[in-house]
């Protein structure tokens, strides 16, 4: 048990290490463009801008995952093991009832949504239930469940307004000096550092990548913390790990992914792992530039975590 909460703990502190460095990365990308153009008004219109759409994204981004998936509703009568492993599972976290919703697809994934806990809900896909056991389907909807009680979908509608800020602000930046000839024409050119300015356009070109890099961390930081919370909330973590071997060995490819919402999934619904995660025939290393941009960490270091808690 110990060593659970220390994992856990381990994780929230990198997460908002990570939400920190981000921050400062945009901080920075502001006071460089105060700076370049000086008019603060600028970096004004673009928060309006971020904000009114993480508005409309905090609100609705729920029914838009749900109708990008073609996710329908059910209920106690239509799928009543599913019904019941999400209501088992939700008292024994002292959770809100999720709305459930069914995918009609055969490669076995799910996902959870929704602004908090009492506006969640969790979607499976009909693979998941035909594929995975009791244990299995169980383990699955505690690390679903979890994401709803860690607060994970504020944390990555957060995450996507920082993102998207950066890229408004470095694409802004680079057309207003392709428009006006330059850093606001030759008296503001000779008013400003060269060195500084080169400097700055090299920032504005990388700072979007950063920021990309940084929400992929913290998705994936937040993985992690979903599966040991789960392990907790089951106090078997050992179904969790079955179910992520199966779901990323399974062959048969999601439809309805898209790349809006791949991180959401339990598992990246674009992979193509195939074979044992815990590294079987044909199986190579994941390199750490493929780790950098990945929406989920690989399975098979998910897998090794969970064995190795100890409840």
């Amino acid at each position: 048990m110990a060593s659970l909460y220390a994992h856990r703990d381990s994780n929230i502190r990198k997460t908002w290490v990570l939400f920190t460095g981000f921050l400062i990365v945009v901080i920075g990308l502001g006071w460089l463009f105060s700076y370049v153009f000086n008019n603060p008004d600028i970096l004004v219109i673009a928060v309006v801008f971020s904000s009114a759409t993480a508005f409309v994204s905090y609100w609705y981004s729920d029914k838009i995952v749900l109708r990008i998936s073609h996710a329908r509703p059910v209920e106690m009568e239509n799928a009543p093991e599913i019904y019941r492993i999400v209501e088992n599972l939700a008292i024994t976290a002292g959770l809100p009832m999720p709305k459930v919703y069914l995918i009609d697809e055969q490669a076995p994934n799910a996902f959870a949504t929704g602004r908090n806990p009492e506006h969640a809900v969790v979607a499976v896909t009909t693979g998941l239930l035909e594929k995975l056991d009791r244990s299995e389907l169980e383990g699955v909807i505690a690390h679903e469940l979890s994401h709803i009680g860690n607060r994970d979908m504020l944390i990555s509608t957060m995450a996507v307004i920082l993102v998207g800020f950066v890229s408004l602000a470095a694409d802004f930046f680079l057309r207003s000096m392709l428009w006006r000839g330059g850093f606001g024409g030759q008296r503001q050119r000779s008013a400003v550092n060269p060195v500084f300015l080169l400097i700055g356009i090299a920032l504005i070109i990388l700072a979007p990548i950063v920021a990309t890099l940084m929400r992929l961390a913290i998705s994936r930081k937040r993985e992690f913390l979903a599966d040991a919370s789960g392990a907790l909330l089951t106090r078997y973590p050992e179904g969790l790990a079955n179910a992520l071997i199966k779901i990323s060995s399974d062959p048969v490819p999601l439809r309805m992914a898209h790349n809006a919402t791949a991180h959401l999934w339990i598992n990246n619904p674009f992979s193509a792992e195939g074979g044992s995660a815990l590294g079987g025939k044909g199986r190579q290393k994941t390199s750490w530039l493929h780790h950098l941009f990945m929406t989920h960490p690989p399975v098979e270091e998910r897998v090794k975590a969970l064995r190795g808690l100890e409840i």
